[in-house]
Order: C-alpha cells, then structure tokens, then sequence
C-alpha cells in the first residue's frame, strides 16, 4: 500500500487591503505555515521562489493588478564595494557582529522601540509589545540568528565579542544558499554611520566568506523611495517570469 505525505504546505491568501507601496492600489498575499521538521528545506525553496518570511507564515504578494513587488538577491560572490561603501565599511571598523541564536532580550526589545519611534512611529509596527518583539525573533522553525552589532573590546580577539551598549541587531535566516535578511535595526542616535548599509554589506560579507551564493533582501518596488536602497547593491538578480536574472538584463 502506498502511503502520501500528509506534509506538503497548503496555502492560503489574504483579502485585499491597501498597498502601502503603491498608491491607489490593493494588495493581496499568498502565504504558507512554515512547521515541522521540513520548515528549513521548505523555507530554502519558498525564498529562491519570491516568498519572505515573518515569524512562522512564509508569504508573497499575488495581487489583481499590479506586479510592482520584485524579490531581489544579492551575489555575493561578485560583488564589488564602491567607494563609498568602502567608507561605510571604514567608519564601522570599531564594531564586531556577533552571532546569538534566536532569542529576544529586553536591550534588543528597548533598540528596536527606539529605532520604530524615531524611523517608523506611524507604520504597521510601530505599536509592537516586547511579546510581539519576541514573537518576531522566537517563532521559527528554520535556523534563524541575531546578529548583535557592539563596540569592539581590548580582548575582542580573543573572546570573539564586542563590548559596550548594542548598536544594531539583525535578525537573519540562515539558508542552504546564503543568508536572508528578515529584520533589521539600529540605534537613529547613530545614523551617520549608515548602519543599514554596514549591516547589509556585513552579509555580504560573510555569505561570501562561506562560499555561498546569495543575500536575499526582499522585496523591490520601483519609484518606492522606502526601496531605493535596495537596487544599489550590485550585482543582484530580480525575480521575474524567466525565473532570476541580473538587474537590468531581464
């Protein structure tokens, strides 16, 4: 007798509600739990195929009318550090990232607040409770990390860690192909170092160092000042109908 896995995903989509994008449309989004032992195989495929993930649900926009959402990768193999990212790179050498397994703390939890307060006081999660914080980081079941970004020490070569107060956190997935970049933030009182960029060219980094292929960074939407950033991380792929090809070539 044969027996069928009972553990193939089953997706679902959500009712339309306002794009925060693009105005004047209506968003739509296919999403899947990610559970179970399968979560981190299933997580890799759904990411190479456009999907994000928050906390357990893996999602992609599906929307009526509009294909403005591009999923973006990173090759971090190929990428070359601009001079101006050279200089990011430079004003950020005093700070070391250090590896935690997914668990939140009240320091991270105060961060975050003060980087929502300051940078997204009016978005969807500027009313997060340190329970919704530590759901974020907590509810995954694929290998998920912290990235804690602190000062380094005198005996930082030794002990492998920074000191001082947390200057920026990320939360990232790691993936059979790379590193995924779920959430980040970091102390507004620091925005002169540019530690958004820091942190992303960080991944790069160590993606590279693993001799792993991608960072995946989300979505893109074109004319979207909040995603600008995004594109300026070259060489990188889009997801589009003929599957990944690099930006501008599709």
């Amino acid at each position: 007798m044969t027996h069928h896995s009972t553990q193939s995903p089953q997706f679902f989509l959500t009712a339309p509600s306002p794009c925060p994008y693009v105005e004047g449309q209506f968003e739509r989004k296919v999403f899947t739990h990610l559970v179970g032992d399968k979560a981190p195989e299933m997580n890799d495929l759904l990411t190479q195929g456009g999907f994000r993930r928050s906390q357990n649900i893996a999602y992609r926009p599906a929307c009526e009318s509009c294909r403005a959402c591009v999923s973006v990768r990173i090759l971090a193999q190929e990428f070359a550090f601009s001079r101006s990212m050279r200089r990011v790179l430079q004003n950020n050498e005093d700070l070391i990232g250090v590896l935690h397994d997914a668990e939140p703390s009240t320091e991270q939890y105060s961060l975050f607040r003060q980087y929502l307060d300051a940078r997204h006081n009016r978005g969807g999660m500027s009313d997060m409770t340190v329970l919704d914080y530590a759901m974020m980081v907590e509810d995954t079941h694929v290998p998920t990390k912290i990235i804690e970004y602190r000062r380094r020490g005198p005996d930082t070569l030794i002990t492998g860690r920074g000191t001082g107060e947390l200057i920026a956190v990320a939360l990232t997935d790691q993936m059979s192909d790379g590193l995924s970049m779920v959430y980040s933030y970091y102390n507004p009182d620091f925005e002169h170092r540019s530690l958004g960029t820091f942190m992303i060219l960080d991944h790069i980094r160590r993606t590279a160092a693993a001799g792993l292929p991608h960072v995946y960074l989300g979505y893109w939407v074109n004319g979207s000042r909040k995603m600008n950033y995004k594109v300026r991380f070259q060489p990188q792929e889009h997801l589009g109908p003929r599957g990944w090809t690099r930006f501008g070539d599709e």
